[in-house]
């Protein structure tokens, strides 16, 4: 599990979070949400450690990440997988090297040991003989999915997830949304996403978030947003067509 404790950041005299108390446990999506500007993604920020929070503290499975010096958070962050906006995959390296990147970086595997993961991962993620293929050659849902192979190649304890879908097709995302939902359950991580799409936040909301002016407005279940009676985030949730169809529909 992840708890985030009364956590504050702060970006000059703008206070961006403001005292945010939350758990992330294993086995099940943790959605982020938010209007834009909100803090979501700062949240994120925070909880992977690419900030540092100002107040409070951050726990992984009990060990206090923020109060750790570098060499502890470290071993931390070994047991993460980050899936970027994007995919943010190197462009100057095929398949192969990109999903190995965090084995050659944290690992002492033999090169057939890497090999191996490389092609179990990218197997799960189903492209198989993508090993040489350069980013270029992609689509974006193939990126993203060398992405996540890549996100889980170091056997991670917790993934986290950056606006999966940016970019995609309704219907590659509905692919995206089932592959995370399928590996957090696989290999019972704690995941972490942050989103801003309706779609995903119906198909895989196990627990959400809403932050609303940097605090915590709401927090549930996709079984139980669309009956809150909190006024932003009904206007978040019901902006899109589809939500004020559900909504209708349930009335």
């Amino acid at each position: 599990m992840i708890e985030a404790v009364n956590i504050s950041k702060y970006f000059g005299e703008t206070q961006v979070l403001k005292g945010i108390s939350a758990q992330f446990k294993k086995g099940r999506n943790n959605l982020i949400i938010g209007r834009s500007g909100a803090g979501k993604t700062v949240l994120l920020k925070c909880l992977v450690g690419l900030y540092d929070v100002d107040d409070g503290h951050i726990d992984f499975d009990g060990r206090n990440f923020s109060a750790l010096k570098i060499k502890k958070r470290n071993i931390i962050r070994k047991e993460i997988g980050m899936l970027f906006q994007g995919g943010a995959l190197f462009d100057s390296y095929n398949v192969e090297e990109n999903v190995m990147f965090p084995l050659n970086m944290f690992t002492t595997m033999s090169d057939e040991e890497k090999l191996h993961r490389v092609n179990e991962v990218l197997g799960r993620v189903k492209l198989v003989n993508a090993n040489k293929l350069m980013p270029g050659e992609l689509s974006g849902g193939m990126i993203k999915r060398v992405a996540i192979a890549r996100a889980m190649a170091n056997n991670p304890k917790y993934l986290f997830c950056d606006e999966p879908n940016s970019g995609l097709d309704p219907n590659t995302a509905s692919i995206i949304d089932d592959l995370i939902i399928e590996i957090t359950q696989e290999y019972d991580m704690v995941t972490v996403v942050n989103t801003h799409d309706m779609n995903s936040v119906l198909r895989m909301g196990d627990h959400i978030i809403f932050i609303d002016e940097g605090k915590i407005g709401w927090q549930g279940n996709r079984d139980e947003i669309l009956n809150s009676d909190h006024e932003h985030l009904n206007e978040f949730v019901f902006s899109t067509e589809l939500t004020k169809r559900l909504k209708k529909w349930r009335k």
